[in-house]
């Protein structure tokens, strides 16, 4: 089987994405993506790592990762996977699950990873697919497959599905320190800088943050640059002039990292979405 990965952006929602890919031996780095990443198996066994364990997705389960949800990824049981996801910004999100009544934010934030839910995989695969095979759907069938998902959010979460965090001065002082990074991201950071930001000593912030986010700082700031990265490959932004402005070493650094999380290259992605 020839792997494959396939991007398609929205006629209708700006900044949603399906995504289809075909893999047997490709994987996934440590990362996170800014929107809500949620897909569904669709042949073979999808084997991934998040909140601190490790999943077996088989055909048909949903996969579901929160806004910067730390994972990895790869086919499992040494067999071809499929599987397919949309990925949906954390703002239209919010905006459906306000329409419905009055939901809190934390009620968009699920803490399984990978569940059976018909309904939920339905409303997927019908954006999905659609999007995938370019038969777009009408901006109104659109709006209302991304409500029912967002229905179905809100019923999962009511219940043992939530995931809750307590937020404290820990807490606070480490979103200082992202903070810091996302302002200073054009520039070459060490950990001491980024420590200080925080007001910890270096090994105890490298300890908590990587506690606290799934990942070390340094995990934490390629993740960020790479998501930047995807943002201005969709600008139309050239790949070279990216991989100056954020650091990278060369365009063939900056491929490694953007392929590593998204499975092709930024001018590829580019070409995908005819920017």
């Amino acid at each position: 089987m020839q792997e494959q990965f396939r991007y398609q952006k929205s006629a209708h929602t700006k900044e949603l994405c399906s995504f289809s890919a075909k893999i047997k031996d490709f994987s996934y780095g440590k990362h996170a993506h800014e929107e809500f990443s949620i897909g569904v198996t669709c042949r073979g066994r999808q084997d991934f790592f998040s909140n601190g364990s490790f999943h077996k997705s088989q055909a048909g389960n949903v996969i579901f990762f929160n806004p910067e949800q730390v994972h990895d990824g790869h086919a499992g049981g040494g067999k071809d996977m499929e599987y397919e996801m949309l990925y949906i910004p954390e703002s239209t999100i919010m905006s459906l699950m306000q329409s419905i009544g009055n939901v809190s934010k934390d009620q968009s934030r699920l803490k399984v990873s990978s569940f059976h839910d018909a309904i939920l995989q339905k409303q997927i695969m019908s954006i999905a697919r659609s999007m995938n095979l370019k038969q777009p759907l009408s901006s109104l069938e659109e709006e209302h497959l991304l409500l029912g998902i967002a229905h179905s959010i809100v019923r999962l979460g009511d219940g043992s599905f939530i995931d809750k965090v307590a937020y404290g001065r820990t807490d606070k002082l480490l979103e200082q320190a992202k903070e810091f990074i996302h302002f200073n991201l054009n520039r070459k950071l060490d950990i001491e800088e980024i420590s200080s930001a925080a007001n910890m000593s270096k090994y105890h912030f490298i300890r908590l943050f990587n506690k606290q986010f799934g990942m070390t700082p340094h995990q934490y700031v390629l993740s960020y640059k790479i998501n930047r990265v995807k943002r201005e490959v969709e600008l139309g932004n050239s790949a070279a002039d990216i991989a100056f402005k954020y650091g990278f070493s060369d365009l063939s650094h900056l491929n490694r990292n953007f392929k590593n999380t998204f499975g092709i290259t930024p001018i590829q992605y580019q070409k995908q979405l005819s920017l």
